[in-house]
C-alpha cells in the first residue's frame, strides 16, 4: 500500500467512526453513568469489534461473513438487548448513591465485552469494512506488514476520537455530584443506552 492509501483510510475512519452512532452514544451513556474507566473500557471494545471487520476485508472473509447473516443479526438483537438491561440498570441506581457507587466499581471488562458485542452488531461498522473499504484498499495487494499498519493506524484513530467522548462525559459527572442532579444524570445517560438499543436493532446495513 502506498501512503496515500493509508492517509485515505485512516481519515475515512475518522470521520465514520466521529459521526454519532449507536457505539459512540453507548460510550457517552457508559461514561456518564459509570465513569471515565468503565467509558474507556467500552471504547476497547469497539476498537476490537473494528479490527475484527477489518481483518475479515483484508483477509477475504466477506463471504463467510455474508453466508453468517442470521449470526449478525442474533449478534445485533444481543448488543441490543445488553445495552437495555444497561440501561435499565441504571434508571434503577439514579436515584440511589450506593447503587450508582456499586456500577463505578464493577469490573471493567463487563463495558468492554458491551462495546465489542455493540461494534459487531453495528450495521454501520459491517458497511465501512465491507463496503467502503475494498474501494479505499486495493485488498489483493494488502501484505502482512500492510495489515498490521492499518490495525496500528484503526486503534490510533479510534483511540483518538473516542477518548475525547469518553473524557467530556466523565467529567461532566464529575462537575454534577450533588445527588438531585446526578440522578437526574443517570436517567438521562439510561435513556441514551436505551436509544442506543433501539438504533442498534432497527438500523438496517
Amino acid at each position: 500500500m502506498t501512503l496515500a492509501g493509508f492517509v485515505a483510510y485512516a481519515l475515512a475512519l475518522g470521520i465514520a467512526a466521529a459521526v454519532p452512532g449507536p457505539g459512540v452514544v453507548a460510550l457517552v451513556a457508559r461514561a456518564l453513568g459509570a465513569g471515565f474507566r468503565h467509558g474507556m473500557a467500552f471504547a476497547g471494545g469497539l476498537v476490537l469489534g473494528d479490527l475484527t471487520y477489518l481483518t475479515a476485508a483484508v483477509f477475504g472473509l466477506s463471504l463467510v461473513a455474508d453466508m453468517m447473516g442470521s449470526l449478525f443479526v442474533l449478534v445485533r438483537y444481543g448488543g441490543a438487548a445488553y445495552l437495555a438491561w444497561l440501561a435499565w440498570r441504571l434508571w434503577r441506581a439514579a436515584g440511589d448513591p450506593k447503587r450508582v457507587a456499586a456500577l463505578t466499581g464493577e469490573r471493567a471488562s463487563r463495558s468492554f465485552w458491551a462495546g465489542l458485542v455493540v461494534t459487531l452488531g453495528n450495521p454501520k461498522t459491517i458497511v465501512f469494512y465491507m463496503a467502503l473499504v475494498p474501494t479505499l484498499v486495493d485488498l489483493r495487494h494488502v501484505t502482512m506488514g500492510d495489515y498490521l499498519v492499518l490495525v496500528a493506524l484503526t486503534t490510533a484513530v479510534l483511540a483518538l476520537v473516542m477518548t475525547p467522548y469518553a473524557a467530556l462525559a466523565a467529567r461532566a459527572r464529575g462537575f454534577l455530584q450533588r445527588p438531585a442532579i446526578l440522578a437526574r444524570l443517570n436517567r438521562s445517560a439510561a435513556l441514551f443506552l436505551a436509544g442506543a438499543a433501539m438504533w442498534t436493532v432497527v438500523r438496517r446495513p
